[in-house]
């Protein structure tokens, strides 16, 4: 099976109070590869968010970053998806993973939602196909249920953020040997760095 991308998503929430939370780690990823590609990004009010196009290795990919709430990122995703007809297999999904420590990300296809609202609503608005690509930046887990909400919306810690970086930054190399190279060795490399 070929790992074709054709959309790359950042999931985040809009405004300047979220934009450094850990939330927003995967918006993160998509600013750091339109920038890696001199890519603009513009609002598009008809796919609720910023939406930029850039090529990797000869190939056209869509970057979008929507502009709606967390929990109302799949508005976004499906209206760009509906729009290119792209099925939901060719799509990447960039977010922040309480499970994984920062400084480590990890890319695998398909899943549940574990919990976060902005996959939940992506599953559910790409008619409950969860068969998407899915980049999982590590941010690291507080240690109690009650805790999860003030740790994804808090700010993380300057050694942390920088983990956090390392991760972001290697997944955008991983992102280029994929597409050079194949999925394998993408995932291959990505999944034996720690920052």
């Amino acid at each position: 099976m070929t790992e074709t991308v054709k959309i790359i998503v950042g999931l985040g929430n809009p405004g300047p109070e979220y934009e450094r939370t850990r939330h927003n780690a995967g918006e993160w990823y998509v600013r750091e590869l339109a920038q890696r590609y001199n890519a603009q990004l513009k609002l598009d009010s008809k796919y609720f968010g910023f939406t930029g196009l850039i090529q990797i290795n000869g190939q056209d990919v869509r970057l979008l970053i929507p502009t709606t709430f967390m929990n109302r990122s799949g508005q976004a995703i499906a209206a760009l998806a509906q729009f290119y007809k792209i099925p939901a297999e060719e799509i990447l999904i960039a977010h922040d993973e309480l499970d994984i420590p920062p400084g480590i990300a990890k890319l695998k296809r398909g899943g549940g939602h574990g919990g976060h609202n902005g996959l939940r609503d992506s599953i559910s608005r790409l008619a409950n196909n969860r068969d998407f690509l899915r980049l999982r930046i590590g941010i690291g887990h507080p240690g109690s249920k009650e805790k999860v909400t003030g740790h994804v919306l808090g700010k993380a810690p300057q050694a942390e953020q920088e983990l956090i970086d390392a991760a972001i930054d290697e997944a955008v190399r991983c992102t280029e040997v994929w597409f050079r190279d194949g999925y394998t060795k993408a995932v291959s490399r990505l999944h034996s760095f720690k920052a």
